[in-house]
């Protein structure tokens, strides 16, 4: 009978293979975790950086469908050219919500992009997460966002909170 190290070892290799496998055919895989007594479920890519050199992207909190659609859509935009400035806003992903992005504190790595480390051992990545406000506009940082938004699309930064661009100021 085979170690537990070893059955890791081989779950590993296929999902390392069927990550690859997905960067040639579709450009990136994505990883969807689901929501569990820590949080929200989250979506993230693999192979951006290394296919195209633009950043590995999160989503957290969207549903499945549309963290995909969005996180494809980014990705295929960048790929193209399109560079996204932290804390600006883009109202052209999703009808009538805008997105921003914040660049992600390399000691959520391992918990938002765990899966990406079989591509890349040592974490050297860069990575954003795409936010997304409620959708009549608040955003996690306001003061009047709904109870619990912040926990349930935390913002994976050091401090939690927006540090490329001040809110209010020089981003949303």
């Amino acid at each position: 009978m085979p170690a537990m190290s070893e059955i890791a070892a081989d779950r590993d290799e296929e999902l390392r293979e069927w990550i690859v496998s997905q960067g040639e055919q579709r450009g990136n895989a994505i990883i969807t975790v689901a929501p569990d007594e820590h949080g929200a479920g989250f979506s993230f890519t693999v192979c951006a950086w290394a296919l195209h050199g633009v950043p590995e992207a999160v989503v957290i909190g969207l549903p499945d469908q549309m963290a995909h659609v969005l996180l494809d859509a980014y990705v295929d935009r960048a790929a193209a050219g399109e560079r996204f400035e932290l804390g600006g806003l883009y109202h052209d992903f999703f009808d009538g919500v805008p997105i921003t992005f914040e660049k992600v504190a390399q000691g959520h790595y391992a918990e938002f992009f765990g899966s990406a480390f079989l591509v890349y051992p040592d974490g050297d990545f860069p990575a954003v997460q795409i936010i997304v406000p409620t959708p009549d506009g608040r955003w996690p940082w306001h003061a009047d966002a709904p109870a619990g938004f912040a926990e349930w699309q935390p913002v994976l930064t050091v401090s939690g909170r927006p540090e490329s661009w001040t809110p209010g100021g020089n981003g949303p």
